[in-house]
């Protein structure tokens, strides 16, 4: 049978607009079982928190459970590797954080690549770190600190949380940018640096806010600096970096993906619903709870975050010859 052109040019469109309405119906109907979200550290700290906080956030938005799964292990490789694998239908999402940025350059035989293989879906906070020494440190501001150091190069002790870490990439940062020498110090973790910190054994670390601000106000540390563009909430008396250095700076930040070619209604859903979360005075408090400035905005813009840090914190890998314990 033969049809009438008109009838044929009907069916076609017809034909061709099936799939793009079967993708928004599905977007629509998304999610219509339980969600995993992979952590890539243990429970229990800043990055497993902020994925319950947002995970229920979701679950009460979209009336399915987000249901927290911790693969930690190998700096967030484990659990990268385990989202990158999983099929691209939303039901898999990951909390990224900046070691996903620094893992890019540190590790040579990733079995992926973080910036092709997860699309990035929302930001949600960024947490400052500080510059903090011992009350030994005969230097008040950060000006005082740089000229000690060079003037006894090789006898500071910075303290990180290991090797490739962002305490230690921060530190590096600090010496490119200074021109001083100190002798790095790598922990397995933050608490034991911090502890050796206080007991003098250290005396200079680049670490969160939140870990060190109780000992600060309680004159165990002195806090020299905040590492962010802007002061922070929570010592807004402190300075930053930048105002002596200027174009310092360094955060961490977290955010979530998911695999590549998830659909893009689906991508979108979930950044609408997470930055509905970052305007909710009751999250914001959370966040800001736990050290955090928002960090909302499009695909795109957490896209441009990720690939900016991974060549930010690449060249200051490389040029320290750092690589992963």
């Amino acid at each position: 049978m033969k049809l009438p052109r008109r009838n044929f040019l009907h069916l076609a469109a017809g034909a061709a607009a099936l799939p793009a309405v079967s993708r928004f119906a599905w977007a629509q109907a998304y999610p219509s079982r339980p969600v995993r979200l992979i952590v890539g550290f243990a429970p229990g700290g800043r990055l497993d928190i902020t994925a319950r906080l947002i995970g229920q956030w979701l679950s009460e938005r979209l009336g399915q459970p987000f249901v927290i799964e911790n693969r930690p292990g190998a700096a967030t490789n484990i659990a990268t590797a385990a989202v990158v694998r999983a099929p691209p239908d939303g039901y898999t999402v990951l909390l990224v954080n900046a070691a996903n940025a620094l893992n890019a350059t540190l590790y040579d035989n990733l079995n992926f690549n973080f910036i092709r293989d997860i699309a990035p879906v929302a930001g949600i906070m960024r947490v400052p770190s500080a510059m903090v020494v011992h009350p030994s440190v005969p230097a008040k501001t950060v000006p005082e600190f740089i000229a000690y150091a060079k003037a006894n190069p090789g006898k500071i002790n910075m303290g990180s949380a290991g090797n490739g870490s962002t305490p230690h990439v921060f530190g590096e940062l600090f010496e490119m940018m200074t021109g001083v020498s100190m002798v790095h110090v790598p922990y397995r973790g933050i608490a034991p640096a911090l502890t050796d910190l206080m007991a003098g054994q250290l005396q200079v670390y680049f670490g969160a806010l939140t870990s060190s601000i109780e000992y600060i106000k309680a004159g165990r540390l002195r806090a020299l600096a905040v590492t962010t563009a802007k002061r922070s909430a929570a010592l807004p008396d402190l300075p930053t970096l930048g105002e002596f250095l200027p174009g310092y700076e360094a955060s961490q930040w977290y955010g979530v993906g998911v695999p590549k070619n998830t659909p893009v209604e689906i991508v979108d859903k979930l950044n609408n619903e997470i930055n509905a979360g970052l305007v909710d005075p009751t999250m914001r408090a959370r966040l800001a709870d736990l050290g955090g400035a928002v960090l909302a905005g499009s695909p795109a813009d957490f896209g441009k975050l990720i690939a900016d840090e991974t060549e930010k914190w690449g060249k200051v890998i490389r040029a320290a010859n750092i690589k992963a314990e």
